[in-house]
């Protein structure tokens, strides 16, 4: 295997591993031994957890922005480009942990070195929605007020409430009315540690 797949893998794994136990939570060891590698090796490649953290957040941006930017070419016309957009961010739920990790990184604000990278990957999502994508400032807000939603709703893990609550299942209905078995089917549970 190439250092390019195993970085890859490498940020992978973390992206569950920091998504499920926060910046300061996680351990490299933790990304090492759910990429299968040795804990010398993640340092080696990305040195700190902190450039770690960083290297999985720009890389959960740019996953975000690649996802985005596919469906501004679709050819489904049938779908509004906001309804292709929500539903590629749905699919990046696959990306375990990709979601979460966005989440506690925009917590980290007044982190040194988090905070201004956190600022600068939503920055550059909000001038994406407004220049690329031209969506007015009220329905980027309003876009990215349903992302954070969601963001919330998987953290929460409120998957495994879903089917014992009236109110939550009216919620997930609301957020995912034509994907909920899907998302369901990829959202992490609280059985699962990452």
């Amino acid at each position: 295997m190439s250092s390019d797949e195993r970085r890859a893998e490498i940020l992978l794994a973390a992206h569950a591993v920091f998504g499920a136990r926060g910046y300061e939570g996680a351990t490299t060891d933790e990304v090492a031994r759910a990429a299968g590698v040795s804990q010398p090796y993640v340092v080696r490649l990305f040195g700190t957890k902190e450039s770690l953290f960083l290297a999985v957040l720009h890389d959960a941006v740019d996953q975000l922005l690649d996802g985005f930017r596919a469906e501004l070419t679709s050819a489904d016309d049938e779908r509004s480009v906001q309804d292709r957009m929500g539903a590629a961010y749905l699919e990046l739920l696959q990306v375990r942990g990709l979601h979460q990790t966005l989440s506690h990184a925009f917590l980290l604000g007044g982190h040194p070195v988090i905070g201004p990278a956190a600022r600068e990957g939503f920055v550059r999502v909000w001038r994406f929605l407004r220049d690329d994508v031209g969506f007015d400032a009220d329905t980027a807000q309003a876009f990215l007020a349903e992302g954070m939603l969601i963001n919330t709703m998987i953290g929460l893990r409120l998957i495994d409430e879903v089917d014992a609550d009236d109110g939550i299942h009216e919620l997930f209905d609301t957020c995912f009315p034509t994907t909920m078995r899907a998302v369901q089917d990829v959202a992490p549970r609280s059985t699962e540690p990452w």
